[in-house]
């Protein structure tokens, strides 16, 4: 074991844990999912690799979103990063979405790179949440080390997802900064409740080979590009 990833250790077991009152999305029910070999999710990924799971509606992709996932790619030292764009958030207004085609081209056009895979594994898989989307890849790839990277504008919201804390006790998380969402964020909720398990920026290079909890949460200069303003054509906004 290295120094640097021995301290990383060290400071994770000596880090307190927090309990703190609010809203909770409660635990995510545990499904059976596709058995095993039922289903091809078209990724190509073997045991020691360290990858990257973006998820989102891409509606439309644009450049900030390359900005989250270039710039995990680079600081944690990722193998792969996959695009996991979702049929439907459920959180969202399907009215507001344009349909899984359109918005996989998209994501295409700024996943930048034959270390950038764009999915549509949620739809395939027939699975609608994110905790379950990870379950199934976790149980289909062992051996691979998976982060799930998200904006710290989602961050903000993330105690309203479903099974949140399965999800943070199953991967390890890089939180990316988003223009509008860096106050809200370091104060959010889930970011409060894992405070003692977040790990400094200078060792995230360590965080794809942590045991979760783990998290951190990554700064780098900031692309105010949104999905909202793209759709409207009202500017920009900080949001996706």
């Amino acid at each position: 074991m290295g120094a640097r990833y021995k301290g990383a250790a060290e400071h994770n077991a000596r880090r307190p844990r927090r309990r703190l009152s609010f809203f909770h999305a409660g635990p995510a029910p545990k499904g059976a999912g596709p058995r095993s070999g039922a289903l091809r999710d078209g990724l190509i990924l073997a045991p020691g690799m360290k990858v990257g799971l973006f998820g989102g509606s891409f509606n439309p992709a644009h450049d900030g979103h390359a900005h989250v996932a270039e710039t995990a790619m680079r600081r944690l030292d990722l193998d792969r990063v996959v695009w996991l764009v979702s049929p439907q958030n459920p959180l969202k207004d399907a009215r507001h979405s344009a349909p899984l085609a359109d918005r996989m081209a998209s994501a295409r056009q700024h996943a930048r790179g034959p270390s950038m895979i764009v999915s549509d594994f949620e739809s395939r898989a027939g699975v609608a949440w994110t905790v379950d989307t990870l379950r199934l890849l976790v149980a289909r790839h062992p051996g691979v080390h998976f982060v799930w990277l998200m904006g710290s504008d989602n961050l903000a919201s993330f105690h309203r997802w479903r099974g949140w804390t399965d999800i943070i006790r199953l991967m390890p998380v890089a939180v990316i900064a988003r223009p509008g969402s860096l106050l809200d964020s370091r104060t959010a909720p889930a970011a409060a409740r894992f405070a003692g398990f977040r790990i400094p920026a200078q060792q995230a290079g360590l965080l794809p080979t942590l045991q979760a909890p783990a998290w951190t949460y990554l700064t780098a200069p900031l692309n105010p590009l949104s999905s909202t303003a793209i759709r409207t054509g009202k500017g920009v906004r900080a949001t996706s």
